[in-house]
């Protein structure tokens, strides 16, 4: 094998991108210059591919904006070249956008639009208009039969009446239109005054003229003097009442229409309960709950008029929430209950339905009925619905006692609610307060906590715990908790959650007074947070390193210090004072430097830790993916590859003395390494190159590469070379990396059809480029002033590498180098290429020439071409006499190979044809 290795000075270069598809595109249309569509169908398989330049090679980022309003805010996003979306729906139609970014210059964008095509069945429906003509002496009756059908691009509509197609104008008795209203969605045919032949089979066609092979859809209806719109009843109450657990079921049948409605049941707020049992229109729910009262509604459909709707309101009984309390003599300002005085007991429960809630009072198990110091309320207006109150005039001693309140509901079935109210000599209102040792409270993240109010007070009452510095929710997500014993535990505690807690009394189960109020100080410790939590530090040996760690929050804040550690040795410790960060300094590096440092800061709470990596390793090289340089062998099954890379920070580390490649066949397990010697430092943005000999055509390889240092191996990048040949079509920003002469007098330039200037210069030029393409580009050269006859742009091809010459072997191989080209227009000049070849000295040999015009359409040139070292191809233009004189190139290629024998022209070394199109594959 044959191994050389150079380098070169390499600009780095900023990223360009474009769009390709797989081609399972129902079509690609160009839409208002640079947009283009793509069409699928839906259900298909969606597979869009960005094609990027530049070095670094860039990152990719697919995007998607949505097409319709409903997930107008969806953003997805996809890191790789290929962007595959398998059974794509209508909604996954928009715009998608591919981004690619090397951090060199503005990042490429490039867009397409996805426009997925589908038809639904569709949907016939009849309605029909019964009027009294005045002055007249008969009826009117006017059908009209509407179809609908969802489709992307816009559905056409025909009619049939049996096997006869209907047209406007072809029955005096029919008249087709569309409404302006719906768009184009809706096709109507309208019968008047209904006559004996116009009870028929109608049959709507719905298309969309085969778009991406949708076949039309058909639906039919039958008309005739019994068609009617649907009737319902329902053979249930309105409204259901019932107690849980109860089997429902509610039936609905049919009294009219024609043809036979269907039947179907909904609920006004979500959907059926899930153990819903359905049967034509029978529908059971077994076991009913709470959660599944609401509106149920039976709906009838045969299309023929308006669908018909009843509905019965169902509500499932329930008791919940007892609650009671008292309120002493509102007349006398105090809180406490005394004899002779009046006192309120009052009771309260939420009932479903409430119409059927009755309330009981007894006194020591006994019925109390209202008298005129014992007045009973069933429902007091001043307060919530479902509350009664007992108002105890003048109270006596022997009022003191149990007083209890019975809810309960009519129609029974459901637990009667029972509270107990103790009135006595020992009832008193509450007070509130908080133990000494349980405020300020100091715990640690991630504990659990008990923040505590003590209660007294006959009866006690519940306990509302909330935040008191801040509006914000409590623990778990509500703004007030409820505790019956005053504790109030919080699991988990973060630091977010320091602060004041206020506990109050509430006036439900205990006495409705001014809430008695306490607060709570909940202090939250937390280990330091710090910065950076990990951090690579490569630098080469003998040189020195600072390292610093930071603290951005901790508490508690004071007692802060930090130990320095490397693995587990012990470097530095100390106390902070008023820094907030600390340093560690290597003067000298040297191999027992390298390792993992530690530097531990430590409060009362625990310990925050910044690491950082200390080593020797060399970054990883970059592959240089852009430049066209395959080498060609002069044996048929072997090729040769040139590649090349750059180094990533060669000056972070010791001097690169020697890489490590690695090279396997795709798909085998087994690397074959050598070691590259590298001479002297290696500069940043420098290419080195590095040839690859005997590879097998067409086998792809993996390439490992690894640098080697003092300090050992380095990161390791690995890319797969594929054998490949040359194609341009001029779309890359980059264009193929052909150059521009400075020696000319104008340049070339890129355009296409859709770009070029409205006000360019008719009857000259193309009006596509070679594959038809509106959107494609091409080079060319402009040929309006200030250009002069004679004048001349020149382009250069990037240099070809071709092994060298085995002057003991066969002879060199022969490529086939083409091209397409338009000369059109009657002042069309010259267009030359010539072939240079490198080495000592540069030699252009005419290759090709051609002038004068040549029509309005591209031709195709082929040339077998054996260059004997690494080559260029340039292009020249010539201007003409006039100003209608452009000369365009496209589809450049070169082909490992000779040029097919039915191509070869009469004069040697030239082949010009027309017309057929090559096919060439260019794979990275």
């Amino acid at each position: 094998a044959c191994c050389q290795l150079g380098s070169v000075w390499l600009g780095l270069s900023p990223p360009t991108v474009r769009i390709v598809h797989s081609g399972l595109a129902c079509n690609i249309e160009e839409e208002r210059y640079s947009e283009r569509v793509y069409t699928i169908r839906e259900g298909e398989t969606l597979e869009l591919t960005c094609l990027v330049t530049g070095h670094p090679r860039p990152q990719i980022r697919w995007t998607k904006t949505a097409g319709s309003a409903s997930d107008r805010f969806q953003d997805s996003s996809v890191f790789n070249e290929t962007l595959r979306i398998t059974n794509i729906q209508r909604h996954q139609g928009g715009r998608y956008y591919c981004k690619a970014e090397n951090g060199l210059g503005s990042p490429a964008i490039k867009s397409i639009r996805v426009d997925v095509y589908y038809l639904d069945d569709p949907i016939v429906t009849v309605h029909q208009s019964i009027g009294e003509a005045k002055e007249q002496f008969y009826y009117e009756r006017t059908v009209f039969l509407r179809c609908v059908a969802n489709s992307n691009p816009p559905v056409r509509y025909s009619w049939r009446r049996g096997q006869e197609v209907l047209l406007q104008g072809s029955d005096k008795g029919v008249e087709i239109y569309e409404p302006f209203f719906t768009q184009g969605e809706t096709k109507i045919l309208k019968l008047k005054n209904l006559r004996p032949q116009d009870y028929a089979n109608y049959s709507c066609i719905a298309s969309v003229r085969n778009v991406c092979n949708i076949p039309d859809k058909m639906v039919s209806f039958r008309l005739s003097n019994k068609t009617a719109s649907p009737s319902i009843k329902l053979l249930v109450d309105d409204p259901i009442v019932v107690n849980p657990g109860e089997a429902i079921t509610l039936v609905c049948v049919t009294t009219g229409g024609e043809p036979a409605p269907t039947l179907t049941w909904v609920r006004s707020i979500g959907a059926l309960p899930e153990k819903t049992v359905l049967n034509g229109g029978t529908l059971t729910i077994p076991a009913i709950a709470s959660d599944d009262a609401g509106t149920y509604s039976c709906i009838a459909n045969n299309n023929v008029g308006n669908p018909a709707k009843k509905s019965t309101n169902i509500i499932v009984r329930a008791l919940k929430k007892g609650r009671f309390w008292i309120t002493p003599d509102p007349y006398h300002k105090d809180d406490n209950i005394q004899i002779g005085r009046e006192v309120k007991i009052s009771c309260q429960v939420e009932a479903v339905p409430s119409e059927e809630l009755t309330f009981s009072w007894f006194k020591n198990g006994r019925p109390l009925r209202s008298s005129e110091r014992m007045v009973i309320t069933q429902t007091d207006p001043d307060v919530s619905p479902g509350t009664t109150n007992l108002d105890i005039i003048d109270l006596k001693f022997t009022d003191f006692g149990t007083y209890t309140c019975v809810a309960s509901l009519k129609g029974g079935g459901i637990s009667d609610i029972s509270i107990d109210v103790n009135i006595s000599s020992s009832t008193v209102p509450p007070n509130l307060t908080v133990p000494q040792e349980k405020s300020p409270l100091v715990t640690r993240e991630g504990d659990i906590i008990e923040l505590q109010c003590q209660v007294t007070g006959k009866p006690k009452p519940i306990i509302l715990w909330s935040r008191a510095d801040k509006e914000i929710a409590m623990p778990d997500g509500s703004m007030q908790m409820e505790s019956y014993d005053g504790i109030l535990r919080i699991v988990n505690v973060s630091r977010e959650m320091s602060g004041t807690y206020r506990c109050q009394t509430s006036q439900y189960n205990g006495f409705n007074v001014k809430p008695r109020e306490a607060l709570v100080q909940l202090i939250v410790q937390y280990p330091p947070a710090v910065e950076p939590t990990f951090l690579e530090i490569r630098q080469g040996q003998g040189r020195s390193i600072t390292m610093s760690c930071r603290v951005l929050r901790a508490y508690p804040t004071r007692v802060l210090t930090y130990e320095w550690r490397l693995g587990n040795k012990l470097l530095r410790t100390g106390q902070f004072d008023a820094q907030d960060s600390t340093e560690y300094i290597v003067n000298s590096l040297s191999r027992d430097n390298y390792g993992i440092y530690n530097c531990n800061i430590i409060n009362e709470a625990g310990a925050g830790r910044c690491s950082f990596l200390v080593t020797g390793k060399a970054y990883a090289p970059e592959f240089y993916y852009d430049t066209y340089s395959p080498l060609w062998q002069n044996r048929p099954r072997v090729y040769s590859y040139s590649l090349q890379w750059t180094q990533m920070n060669p000056d972070a580390v010791d001097r690169i003395l020697a890489y490590r490649l690695g090279i396997r066949q795709a798909g085998q397990q087994r690397w074959w390494e050598q070691e590259i010697t590298v001479n002297g430092n290696i500069q940043k943005g420098e290419l080195i190159t590095y040839n690859l000999t005997e590879l097998i055509k067409p086998e792809a390889y993996e390439v490992r590469l690894t640098p080697i240092t003092r300090f050992g191996e380095g990161d390791s990048t690995i890319r797969v070379i594929r054998y490949r040949e040359f194609h341009c079509g001029f779309e890359d920003g980059n264009i193929c990396l052909f150059t521009q002469d400075d020696t000319d007098n104008f340049d070339w330039t890129k355009q296409s059809t859709a770009t070029r200037d409205t006000k360019y210069t008719p009857n000259t030029g193309p009006n596509a480029d070679r594959s038809g393409s509106k959107e494609g580009f091409y080079m060319y050269i402009e040929t309006s002033r200030p250009r002069l006859e004679g004048e001349k742009a020149r382009l250069l091809s990037p240099v070809f590498s071709v092994a060298p010459k085995n002057p003991y072997g066969v002879t060199n191989t022969a490529y086939c180098f083409s091209f397409y080209y338009h000369m059109y227009g009657q002042h069309i000049g010259s267009l030359n290429v010539y072939l240079r070849l490198k080495g000592q000295t540069t030699i252009e040999n005419p290759l090709w020439s051609s002038s004068g015009n040549k029509g309005q359409h591209w031709n195709q040139a082929r040339v077998n071409i054996h260059p004997t070292t690494s080559f260029q191809l340039i292009f020249e233009g010539i201007r003409g006499p006039g100003i209608e004189g452009d000369i365009a190139i496209d589809d450049v290629s070169i082909v490992e190979g000779e040029c097919m024998k039915t191509d070869q022209p009469a004069i040697t070394g030239m082949c010009v044809h027309n017309g057929t199109k090559g096919i060439l594959v260019f794979l990275r």
